[in-house]
């Protein structure tokens, strides 16, 4: 779908101000997203003025795929629809949450989970039960980009042999050791810089 004709799922800052406003990562998932995902509480906006309107948080799913000791990692191509991250190295999957599927009035958490599972499905192809559980937050108010968006930081288990890319949005895909990875932290979009920072929370088993 277009920028121009696409409606994404966004929130009102003053919630996100209300439930207590951070910077950068939080793992306090409960506190945040039953809120957040409160149909009373989100609704669709169009995307091309959801851009630039930081009062309004647009929901991003951010699904890290790991098989506990590396993580799948890539490069965001020319066809990125978000421009100004492409060529930046990225450990998340996923994008804008639209109104294709959904009815405009009614985006809880079932609706949530679902688009999380689409959004994932059409970069890459997933082998299994699609299990990804969210484990964090991510607001970084630092960046241009960041002042409209919202990331929910989900993890997937899985092997590099459970996944192959869909899209060429997703380029130079592979699964780096973490170690490794964390050399190429300053290469990386700031989301990924920011996950990286939070391992520990973020690789946790439910």
């Amino acid at each position: 779908m277009a920028i121009a004709n696409e409606n994404v799922l966004v929130f009102p800052r003053s919630l996100f101000e209300q439930l207590g406003s951070f910077q950068g990562f939080s793992a306090e998932v409960q506190r945040y997203l039953p809120a957040i995902l409160d149909p009373k509480n989100n609704s669709f906006l169009a995307r091309a003025s959801a851009e630039t309107n930081p009062a309004f948080k647009q929901v991003i799913p951010y699904v890290v795929i790991t098989d506990g000791k590396s993580i799948l990692h890539y490069v965001r191509g020319k066809k990125a629809g978000e421009q100004r991250l492409v060529a930046k190295g990225s450990v998340g999957i996923g994008g804008h949450i639209n109104d294709e599927d959904h009815t405009l009035f009614a985006f809880g958490v079932q609706a949530f989970q679902d688009a999380v599972k689409r959004e994932v499905c059409e970069e890459l192809s997933v082998q299994g039960d699609f299990d990804a559980h969210p484990v964090g937050l991510i607001n970084d108010d630092s960046t241009e980009v960041g002042q409209v968006h919202f990331g929910v930081v989900h993890v997937l288990f899985r092997t590099a042999e459970q996944v192959k890319k869909n899209e060429q949005v997703i380029t130079q895909m592979e699964f780096i050791p973490i170690e490794e990875l964390k050399a190429k932290r300053e290469h990386m979009e700031t989301w990924s810089q920011i996950c990286l920072d939070h391992l520990d929370a973020i690789l946790k088993q439910p």
